[in-house]
């Protein structure tokens, strides 16, 4: 990849803000869980048992750690299994709030544009009074959820085959989700999934917009990472989940658009919106990424046959705004971006030089320069009862690999460097979430507040997934500390 000049307007990163919802009543409607459960419906009661209550969910380490309560290198101090040394954090922490589910369902009919979920007429009221003491909704928003639905009607409705019901951890049915029969991208799981990337989305980026002072009429464009993909049987994937959040958070002077690049797509979307503030197109960017409803549940086998609960069991969100440099905030090297391009080789080996070495090089710094390396960042107790081993300490392995090759440590320093320059796992298996973002609040608190110098965020994509290449995917850029602090 060639230098990038950086022009007059160097971008930064003005603030961070992140949003779990806890859904354990939704971890069926997962795409594994549902999956399966078609095939054995006796299934849902032993996921049933090994769903988690709000206050476990709060409490976990590896939450705490998303929402900014504790530091990521905390982790390693607290003994593991670590969904059993819960704290007492409060809902809303440093970086984000996590909401229950109840009120998780009637953002969804808040979100609906198009009389699609139907929730009951008692659930409702329940709500209602709960998402009223909410400090971000709105007068507007508490009329969208309606009177909602005798429960005879939600029990008819539910019932259908074009429906999807909705239920609470308990397993009490509170309302349905009705899809379109003709247009499978318009069915009722591929609208649930869409409204719960929205509903999450928004909050992620009203949550942003009042914790950090910002002028809705100031943000110019916005930028969607979600993992939906928004469109009817004639344009699948054809958005705008952008735009539908900026309505919801009255982004009036905004426009948008969404980017795809599977877990990539995040840091692919942050330097979009950098390049796009340097050149001066616009002053405010914003790049949010909603929830992944399909990844609820993905590895609930591994929990149940431990018999551990479920921790894929959080919707996460986040929401960063880019703008002009302000003498402050943390900078975007737009001279320090690497990408894995296309004749590099989809060998770890030509991912990893692409991302880290060449950057490292091009800008004149050595391994240990980068205070930490934001990665896949993945809770390994969602990844090892599955069978995929810490995919975060082996990350970080290679990276000190990297350094070894370099000479600039040896062979025995490696867990020592891993340790010093990286962080344990702690995000949900969100796709496009685990990916290095969730270290960036972190990052802009030790970079403004703190001692760090700068941070590298580095995010790998599997586009073979998708059938049409074989191709892996990756992008990385430095974060370091504003020159005029």
């Amino acid at each position: 990849m060639n230098p990038i000049t950086i022009a007059n307007r160097h971008p930064v990163i003005k603030d961070v803000r992140y949003f779990l919802a806890h859904t354990p009543g939704l971890v069926r409607n997962g795409r594994a869980p549902s999956v399966d459960i078609s095939r054995t419906p006796g299934l849902s009661e032993d996921i049933a048992s090994h769903l988690r209550t709000f206050e476990d969910a709060v409490g976990y380490p590896p939450n705490r750690a998303y929402l900014g309560d504790i530091f990521p290198d905390q982790l390693s101090e607290i003994e593991r299994p670590w969904f059993q040394q819960n704290g007492t954090s409060e809902r809303r922490q440093p970086h984000g709030e996590m909401m229950p589910e109840e009120e998780l369902f009637g953002l969804l009919k808040i979100s609906d544009s198009f009389d699609s979920v139907w929730l009951e007429e008692g659930f409702v009221r329940e709500s209602r009074a709960a998402l009223e003491a909410h400090p971000l909704i709105q007068p507007t928003d508490l009329e969208m959820l309606g009177e909602g639905h005798s429960r005879s009607t939600i029990e008819e409705q539910a019932a259908s085959k074009s429906a999807v019901p909705l239920h609470l951890r308990d397993g009490r049915l509170i309302g349905c989700v009705l899809g379109a029969e003709e247009d499978e991208a318009l069915s009722a799981h591929v609208l649930l999934e869409n409204l719960a990337c929205k509903a999450t989305g928004m909050m992620a980026l009203r949550s942003l917009l009042s914790d950090g002072g910002f002028d809705p009429a100031g943000v110019q464009y916005i930028l969607n990472t979600g993992e939906e993909a928004v469109g009817d049987s004639f344009q699948r994937g054809g958005g705008n989940m952008a735009k539908a959040v900026g309505e919801m958070c009255g982004l009036e002077n905004s426009t948008g658009s969404d980017v795809k690049a599977f877990c990539a797509a995040p840091v692919h979307a942050l330097v979009m919106a950098s390049t796009m503030v340097s050149a001066g197109l616009y002053d405010q960017v914003a790049v949010i990424g909603g929830g992944s409803l399909a990844k609820l549940g993905m590895n609930y086998q591994g929990h149940v046959n431990s018999d551990q609960p479920i921790i894929e069991d959080v919707l996460a969100a986040f929401a960063i705004i880019i703008g002009a440099d302000d003498g402050e905030s943390p900078v975007i090297r737009l001279d320090s971006i690497g990408g894995h391009n296309i004749g590099a080789g989809s060998s770890l080996r030509a991912i990893t030089r692409t991302l880290i070495t060449e950057p490292l090089d091009r800008v004149g710094l050595k391994f240990g320069d980068i205070d930490k390396y934001a990665i896949e960042l993945q809770n390994p107790e969602i990844t090892e009862p599955s069978g995929a081993g810490d995919v975060t300490e082996r990350n970080y392995r290679l990276i000190a690999g990297l350094a070894v090759q370099a000479n600039e440590i040896k062979r025995d320093e490696l867990q020592q460097f891993s340790k010093k320059h990286g962080m344990p796992g702690f995000s949900s298996t969100q796709g496009h979430i685990a990916s290095a973002i969730p270290f960036l609040g972190h990052a802009v608190d030790g970079l403004t507040d703190g001692d760090m110098q700068r941070a590298m965020f580095i995010a790998k994509g599997s586009l073979f997934l998708g059938k049409m290449t074989r191709m892996s995917d990756g992008f990385s850029f430095i974060l370091e500390r504003n020159p005029s602090r």
